[in-house]
């Protein structure tokens, strides 16, 4: 039997706010004997619906990987959010996950909407489970120190450079997994070698400046002083997400890392010259390494 009892949402960051739904969602789930599973779309509702989808904080790749591994959800069914599910009646989209995806019971936040038109909520969601004989759960708002928590209250955060801010509100830190890529090697030939990571074109990049981050490289957590931005020192114009995984040995090309993001250290800026910008990178490096010590205490 793969009955599953899913939390509905898109779930942007997977936040401290999602966190309750996903949470009511296994406490339906285990003493029925089904799997909590989550139901997301692959790119925003609003992009179609609105025709200006919002920039993300994590791809839909990392979201799963998220809800699977930070959140303990057994099944993540991503759905693309095309024209025809624009305009599927809201009775119809539920019947869809109950014929398509075993579904047995239903969670969502009392904000959220579904449905040709936006038609369906927590309401008309609580009536439908209550005729079908299936059990729901509405979530009311989070709010943390007064603060509605929302994926668009983060993603500011991320945006102008509060990172402190962002992971509490994440309650987990800011994540960009991926591929190293072949930068200009610059860092190299400084000392310092550095990670080249693609920042994908549909998220949100974190204010332009330097971050206390941990790395995961085959299991094994290493601290990383990050640099995101264009390097003006060495007038570079692409964004860049470079990592400079401190205590780690070995080729990094093509090898899959997580960057990990907790502390914003200071704004990009343009140094007088590679030497300058050789000691400024080393403090850094210092005060990440600092950093993890108080974190770890």
């Amino acid at each position: 039997m793969n009955e599953t009892i899913y939390a509905l949402g898109f779930f942007d960051g997977v936040h401290i706010g999602h966190a309750a739904l996903l949470s009511a969602c296994r406490g339906l789930a285990a003493p029925r004997g089904c799997r909590a599973g989550v139901v997301t779309f692959g790119t925003h509702p609003d992009g179609l619906v609105l025709g200006q989808p919002p920039r993300l904080i994590n791809t839909a790749r990392d979201r799963e990987w998220l809800l699977r591994e930070r959140f303990h959800m057994e099944q993540v069914i991503t759905l693309p959010f095309d024209r025809k599910m624009r305009d599927m009646d809201w009775r119809d989209f539920l019947e869809m996950l109950r014929a398509d995806y075993d579904a047995a019971g239903f969670v969502c936040g009392e904000d959220f909407r579904f449905g040709r038109r936006g038609a369906g909520n927590a309401e008309s969601l609580g009536q439908y489970c209550r005729a079908a004989g299936l059990p729901w759960a509405v979530i009311p708002e989070q709010t943390r120190d007064g603060i509605r928590i929302s994926s668009t209250y983060i993603r500011r955060q991320l945006e102008t450079g509060d990172m402190k801010t962002a992971v509490a509100f994440l309650g987990h830190p800011h994540i960009l997994r991926g591929q190293v890529v072949h930068g200009q090697a610059l860092g190299r030939r400084l000392g310092i070698p550095t990670a080249n990571l693609q920042l994908p074109p549909e998220l949100a990049a974190p204010k332009f400046g330097v971050y206390a981050c941990r790395a995961w490289v085959d299991g094994k957590a290493y601290p990383a002083v990050t640099n995101i931005g264009t390097r003006p020192t060495v007038s570079g114009h692409a964004v860049t997400v470079e990592p400079w995984i401190l205590d780690y040995q070995g080729d990094l090309y093509g090898v899959e890392i997580t960057l990990e993001f907790y502390y914003f250290l200071r704004p990009e800026q343009k140094f007088p010259s590679l030497e300058a910008l050789q000691e400024e990178i080393h403090r850094n490096a210092r005060q990440t390494r600092e950093f993890f010590e108080q974190l770890e205490i």
